[in-house]
């Protein structure tokens, strides 16, 4: 490591990745940091050589890492990033702080983020990703952030800094959020614990939440997320074209395409990175050809294959 920084945190060489993928697949990391607070970040990054690529990695829920690994500097933050506090209808919340503990501890001082509740991941990728269900987003709520970018500069962003769309942000290149705030509408604090019972079991009802996915694998083709309302259309779905195209159980390896819920890529206990990667893609191939619809990779994916199979 003599050409990296000394941090104050954690810094470990060849960093297996796959037991921090909700996938449980994946190759190392060449470095994997874990800083000690936002200054050390800082620091770690100003110093760190520009042509080192640098991969902030959350809690791994929407994530495929390839089976060679990471020729990069993977970033995750973990404690001295999780604190949450709220004052009136605003919450502070660090970047690693878990999307559902966000929502319940907003809930019981009768702020309205009960969106989060079943969304799978840290409230860092909620930025990156404008993460949302049941119509609601991470950009209606979004009030400002800190991210240290790769030069090691800390910045603070708001809104039209970042200009978020479906399923995506616009961060600058190789920055780290660390903090967020969010706004939300005042309620009765039982109604929004009650919402939030209603909605886990809706989801545990449609979802394969017993098995390792990692969460939804396409974007919607038309663009929005599902309102969980009794009128919301299905048609350009991505469940709905997979399912037309016949994709529902189908399997590569030890990949499968939920039978609950076909828009769920599930490691049966097997996969590869590669298994599950190409029956992905194996579905955007099929589906463009029943319906001339392209679907869109949610999941992200990086990394290199593993060279047995290149």
């Amino acid at each position: 490591m003599s050409d990296l920084p000394v941090p104050r945190g954690k810094l470990t060489k060849n960093r297996d990745l796959s037991t921090l993928t909700w996938l449980r697949v994946g190759g190392p990391a060449d470095y994997f940091f874990q800083p000690k607070d936002e200054a050390d970040l800082a620091q770690f990054l100003r110093n760190l050589p520009q042509e080192i690529a640098v991969f902030p990695m959350g809690v791994g829920s929407n994530l495929i890492v390839r089976d060679g690994g990471l020729r990069a500097v993977v970033i995750r933050l973990g404690r001295g990033f999780n604190q949450v506090s709220i004052k009136g209808n605003k919450v502070s919340s660090g970047a690693a702080a878990l999307d559902a503990l966000v929502a319940r501890k907003s809930a019981e001082v009768g702020v309205d983020l009960t969106f989060l509740r079943t969304i799978p991941g840290s409230i860092g990728g909620a930025i990156c990703m404008n993460a949302g269900c049941y119509g609601s987003y991470t950009s209606d709520h979004f009030v400002r952030a800190r991210v240290v970018t790769r030069q090691g500069e800390v910045l603070t962003l708001g809104p039209g800094d970042i200009r978020f769309g479906y399923r995506q942000s616009d961060l600058p290149q190789g920055s780290i959020v660390t903090e967020a705030v969010f706004e939300g509408p005042l309620e009765d604090p039982q109604v929004l614990a009650d919402r939030m019972v209603a909605q886990l079991k809706k989801r545990d009802e449609t979802q394969p939440t017993k098995n390792r996915s990692a969460g939804s694998t396409f974007r919607n083709p038309a663009g929005f997320s599902s309102t969980g309302q009794d009128d919301d259309v299905h048609d350009l779905k991505a469940w709905k074209v997979i399912d037309d195209a016949g994709m529902r159980g189908a399997r590569l390896g030890g990949a499968e395409m939920s039978i609950k819920h076909s828009n769920f890529l599930i490691n049966t206990g097997r996969a590869t990175a590669s298994d599950l990667e190409g029956l992905g893609e194996l579905v955007r191939k099929r589906v463009f050809n029943q319906s001339k619809i392209e679907l869109v990779w949610e999941i992200m994916r990086v990394g290199e294959p593993n060279p047995r199979d290149t």
